[in-house]
């Protein structure tokens, strides 16, 4: 039987966590939908429903990982009662890590492709047609997209297979480092740009007319939405973390630490690029082209743009593999765990299998681009998507909550005793009726309003089709979450 690894430091379990939590979309879009919903306001009620919403849900992963000192994969039959069916939910675990990095190595081979293209100053001196052309040049070749996504692979699994703490704690920790250091640096240069306070004022004033146009019922579930997917939780993506870290500190304050770092990116990501955009007279757009065709574009028209693109997609670049890198932890812990298997055994066999499963989003743009799962423009990669964030990772996280809090789960006092175990800020009793019956209510709100958001303009006939296979799938998680075990 294989001793657990540990952390070295507190540090490294911080940077490591908040290296997963940092992904790519939240570094891309939340600078635009926070402009987009008035600003400083709308940071303001994001930062409410990040303490209501994901601080307690981080909290609960962790605390499933600590107290059981294994992966998701048999976390549940370690904690739970006998006779219970909890167990089952490692498939939620397994299956969502899996989709995730099915589209997820793919971008992350963009960010790399992007920091060489940068470097060797491909997208210098030519004109916005041709940085569009660029990118669609990327998108059409099925083997330069392959090749990059594999290089984001083994760079990956090359750092997991030398363990917890001389891989992934110390490499992390490194890229974090320097990701914090390129964030300030990129953010003071686009503050400094003519015009530039413009954007500032766009980013932080709040902007009631914008609120008022946007609906506020429309902001608050903007900043709800944002506030739970920004965590990277509901998969095992942080459980994991969990069962390699000690007693020493309450999980409250851990968790306190991974929630402001990773907030900390995003607001200073939105100070890298709305200044930058407004300083050039560039609308600031969300998704893949703001990144790969509007900034190029900004870069080209700064003294030193060249550098700045770089250091930019570097850091794009660390964003990526910080991720990558926790959930293939995540994956290679189910084998550890459930299969008994070597490190070096399971990263071999998955920089085979995780390259395999990632061909059909890459395919998706190219070779089977015909194939519009959910709907005409639509790709392969955005129903992986849709699958892992407007399934999976609510209801993974209504299934973490719920086994911390009820008594057929883990239950209450089991939960609350294992977060305040340590040094630190400790979790309140009085939070127990919020976290057994509000919580698990915003989750199920969150859940359904993403499948409406998805559907609501294919017709009524597809939305209502679409909104019932939601229900039917909430109501399969509910039997097994309230089945009782017989005497």
């Amino acid at each position: 039987m294989q001793e657990r690894e540990n952390f070295g430091s507190r540090l490294g379990f911080i940077l490591v966590s908040a290296g997963c939590a940092v992904g790519l979309g939240n570094v891309w879009k939340f600078p635009y939908i926070c402009g987009q919903n008035g600003g400083a306001a709308f940071i303001l009620i994001y930062l409410v429903f990040l303490v209501i919403l994901g601080f307690p849900i981080l909290i609960c992963e962790f605390a499933v990982g600590r107290g059981s000192k294994k992966g998701a994969a048999k976390a549940y039959e370690v904690l739970e009662p006998e006779g219970t069916r909890w167990h089952h939910f490692k498939w939620f675990s397994i299956f969502g890590n899996y989709l995730l990095m099915m589209f997820y190595t793919m971008v992350g081979g963009w960010m790399l492709y992007y920091v060489y293209r940068m470097l060797s100053g491909q997208l210098s001196n030519v004109g916005a047609v041709q940085v569009e052309q660029a990118f669609s040049d990327m998108l059409g070749s099925a083997g330069t997209m392959s090749g990059w996504m594999v290089l984001a692979v083994l760079i990956s699994f090359g750092i997991c297979v030398l363990g917890l703490q001389n891989g992934i704690e110390k490499i992390t920790k490194v890229m974090m480092s320097i990701l914090i250091v390129l964030i300030v640096i990129l953010a003071i240069h686009s503050i400094t740009l003519p015009n530039a306070m413009q954007g500032v004022k766009f980013y932080l004033i709040p902007n009631l007319d914008a609120i008022q146009e946007r609906g506020i019922g429309t902001v608050i579930f903007d900043a709800m939405t944002h506030a739970f997917f920004t965590l990277s939780i509901g998969i095992g993506a942080m459980e994991i973390f969990g069962s390699y870290l000690n007693r020493e500190r309450t999980l409250v304050g851990e968790a306190r630490s991974v929630v402001i770092l990773d907030t900390f990116v995003a607001l200073m990501a939105g100070f890298i690029i709305i200044p930058a955009c407004f300083a050039y007279g560039v609308e600031p757009d969300k998704g893949p082209s703001l990144l790969f065709i509007t900034l190029p574009n900004v870069f080209n028209h700064m003294s030193g743009g060249r550098i700045w693109g770089t250091c930019f997609f570097v850091f794009m670049s660390f964003a990526a593999l910080s991720t990558i890198i926790a959930v293939f932890e995540n994956i290679l812990s189910f084998y550890m765990d459930l299969l008994h298997w070597e490190r070096k055994k399971a990263v071999f066999f998955n920089i085979i299998l995780v390259t395999l499963l990632s061909l059909p989003a890459v395919f998706g743009f190219n070779l089977l681009s015909a194939f519009q799962p959910l709907g005409a423009g639509s790709t392969i990669m955005d129903l992986e998507d849709f699958l892992v964030s407007y399934n999976l990772l609510p209801l993974g996280s209504m299934i973490f909550v719920l086994f911390c809090v009820r008594k057929n789960g883990w239950g209450w006092e089991n939960f609350r005793t294992e977060a305040n175990a340590g040094a630190g800020c400790k979790l309140p009793g009085g939070l127990r009726l919020y976290m057994t019956y509000l919580l698990p209510l915003i989750i199920t709100v969150v859940y359904l309003k993403g499948y409406y958001d998805i559907f609501a303009g294919m017709g009524t006939r597809v939305l209502v089709g679409w909104m019932l296979f939601a229900v039917l799938l909430l109501l399969a998680v509910f039997g097994v979450v309230f089945h009782k075990p017989k005497r």
